[in-house]
Formats: structure tokens, C-alpha cells, sequence
């Protein structure tokens, strides 16, 4: 019992200070993206749809890639207005970049974000921002004569922020946004707080940080099945940074989980099919790898 004491006592230390680091920077988030959404999401999204008006050329695939990093939906609200956009003849590859972004990342994971310091955040705002522009550009030249998407089924959602009077409407998506990050955003520092007692910072250091391309290589593939909810991976990877994981490693994991994402593969299977949402994972895992080497070799 002694023992058990002892390291509850250990495990709850740990918890609390990562807590104090991190809670107001999940608070900001929350904050600002409540805002974002309830008072901006409009405006991003008409925004994109004035760029089919707009003789941009391949410089739209860079605006809808920026605009979808702007938008602070999930996949599952981002594919239906894609679908719109679709509807009304938007192209291909402007779409791949918007979505891939949007996927990637949204304003209040930015906030989240900067818990990691400066660089690690410019590095994930440049390599999504990057991911996007470059899925564009892929689609443009490798599908440009044919359909990549099939939004069939899918309609425009229901916005929840109906209530008339704005300041409710804004507490109200706070709200939401509590519960549906709240629980992720303990687990992660709990998580973290486990790592901390129990693993090494030299196996840290030689699982991502030793060996850079195999450490960005198993940063990449744990991912996959470690990423649930972005405010939740906050803790364990500013917890990983400490312990010697490199920042291309850092990239490489915040590529690939948010893209790997169980709700939002299962939701991108169905407007891909079989073959392009292969291509589709293939494409993460090597954008994610070149993205990873390239920022070690760069910080």
C-alpha cells in the first residue's frame, strides 16, 4: 500500500504540473475557436466560394489550403459544405486542398499548439499548410480530367449556432467544445504524466530522437493509433519534446494522426472509395516521412 501511496503521489505531481502549463493554452483554444465558429465560419466559407469567380489558377489551390486551415470544422462538417462547394462546380483540387487542410488543422488546435514553443508551432502551421497545397497540386495534374470525389448522399449540415441572441449562441458552442475536448485533454496529460514516472528520457531519446529516420519513421506509425483528439496529444508531445524527441519527429506525428483519425478515415472512405482512399493514406505516410526528415535536417 506503501508503494501504491508513493506513486500516486509521484503520477498526481506530475499530472498537475503539465496541467498548470497547459490549461490555460486549452482555455485560449477553446476561446478563440468558439469565436471563430460561431462568428467567422460564415465568412470563410463564402470566402471560398468567391474564389471560383476568381482567375487564381493554381494560386486558388494556395488560398483553399490557407482558407481550410482557417475553418474550424471537423471532417465529418467539413466534407457536406465540400460537397456544396462541389454542387456548384468548384474543382477538384481546390477541394483536396481545403479538406486536407481542414483536416490537419483548425484555429484552436494553433492555440493548442503554441503550448510547444514557437518553432514546433511553425513547423506544423507551414507543413499542414504545405500538405494541403501540395494534395491540390496533385489532384490538378493527376486528375484533371477526372472526378477524384463522390459526395453522392452528402447534404449541407445544420448549423447548431441558431440561437438568436449572439452571446448565447457563443456559450453554447463553448460548451460543446468543453465536453468534446474536455475528457481527451485530461487523458493526454494523464498520459503524459505516465510517461514521465515510468519510461526513460533515453528511450525517448533513442525511440525518436537517436536515429532521426527511424525515429520519425516510428513517429509517423505510432500516429496512426495513438491520435484521437488534438488538445489531447498537446501534453504527450510537449512531454515527448522534453525528453528528446526531435521536432521532424513532432511534424511527422502531427501529420499523420489527425489524417489517420479513425472518424475522419471512416468519413473520407466514403466520398474516395477503395483505390483513391488508398492513395490517400499512402500520400499521408510519405508527405509525413519527407516532411519529418526535412525538418530535422532543417532545426
Amino acid at each position: 500500500m506503501a508503494w501504491l501511496r508513493r506513486e500516486w503521489i509521484y503520477i498526481w505531481y506530475y499530472f498537475t504540473v503539465q496541467f498548470q502549463q497547459i490549461f490555460g493554452w486549452w482555455v485560449l483554444g477553446m476561446v478563440i475557436g468558439s469565436a471563430v465558429s460561431v462568428f467567422a465560419k460564415d465568412h470563410i466559407h463564402r470566402a471560398f466560394c468567391t474564389l471560383q469567380v476568381k482567375r487564381l489558377g493554381l494560386l486558388g489551390i494556395v488560398a483553399a489550403s490557407a482558407l481550410g486551415i482557417a475553418s474550424p470544422l471537423c471532417m465529418y462538417g467539413t466534407i457536406p459544405i465540400a460537397a456544396s462547394f462541389s454542387k456548384g462546380g468548384m474543382k477538384d483540387s481546390w477541394l483536396a486542398a481545403f479538406m486536407m487542410s481542414s483536416i490537419l488543422l483548425n484555429p484552436q488546435l494553433i492555440v493548442y499548439s503554441a503550448a510547444l514553443g514557437g518553432t514546433v508551432l511553425a513547423v506544423r502551421i507551414v507543413s499542414c499548410f504545405l500538405c494541403g497545397i501540395t494534395a491540390g497540386l496533385l489532384l490538378h495534374f493527376f486528375y484533371k480530367d477526372k472526378s477524384f470525389f463522390n459526395f453522392s448522399g452528402f447534404a449541407e449540415p445544420k448549423s447548431r449556432d441558431t440561437d438568436p441572441n449572439l452571446g448565447v449562441r457563443y456559450l453554447k458552442n463553448l460548451w460543446r467544445n468543453v465536453k468534446a475536448t474536455g475528457l481527451y485533454f485530461l487523458a493526454g496529460i494523464l498520459l503524459s504524466a505516465l510517461f514521465q514516472r515510468y519510461v526513460p528520457a533515453e528511450a525517448m531519446t533513442a525511440l525518436f530522437g537517436g536515429n532521426e529516420a527511424l525515429g520519425v519513421l516510428m513517429a509517423a506509425t505510432i500516429g496512426v493509433p495513438l491520435y484521437a483528439c488534438g488538445g489531447g496529444t498537446i501534453p504527450l508531445l510537449q512531454q515527448w519534446l522534453w525528453e528528446g524527441m526531435s521536432t521532424g519527429s513532432a511534424a511527422s506525428f502531427m501529420l499523420t494522426g489527425p489524417s489517420t483519425k479513425i472518424t475522419n478515415l471512416g468519413a473520407l472512405k466514403i466520398v474516395l472509395g477503395v483505390k483513391r482512399f488508398l492513395l490517400y493514406l499512402a500520400y499521408v505516410m510519405v508527405f509525413s516521412l519527407a516532411t519529418g526528415l526535412v525538418v530535422n535536417w532543417l532545426v
